[in-house]
């Protein structure tokens, strides 16, 4: 299930195809509490997409992590790897306006992402 739905969410034109959430009108989603978020989440705490449990949520890819559901809601670069989600750590981040997913082999690139329990 995994592959065919990221397979289904990649961008054909990146620079096009994604939004930050100053673009969608602001962040809406739950908060993570910054004691809690500070001791899971952030570049020192990487994990991998594949091990977890996944599912398609209003037709957006959703993995489970650290007791929260993050749904991606950018689709990912056209030039990342086709098995990112497998191969490659990634890690949550709280940067200016909203949640983000990062993938430190290809620095640069915020995936906007909405947290939920």
């Amino acid at each position: 299930m995994q592959p065919g739905a990221w397979q289904q969410h990649r961008a054909r034109n990146w620079q096009s195809d994604h939004r930050n959430w100053g673009q969608r009108g602001g962040y809406q989603g739950y908060r993570i509490p910054d004691n809690y978020f500070h001791s899971y989440y952030g570049p020192r705490h990487r994990f991998r997409i594949f091990s977890l449990p996944f599912m398609v949520f209003g037709g957006y890819p959703r993995f489970q992590y650290g007791g929260y559901w993050f749904t991606c809601l950018d689709p990912w670069p056209e030039y990342w790897a086709p098995n990112w989600y497998e191969t490659d750590d990634v890690y949550v981040e709280y940067y200016g306006d909203g949640y983000y997913l990062y993938n430190p082999r290809y620095p640069g690139i915020a995936i906007a992402i909405s947290i939920s329990f």
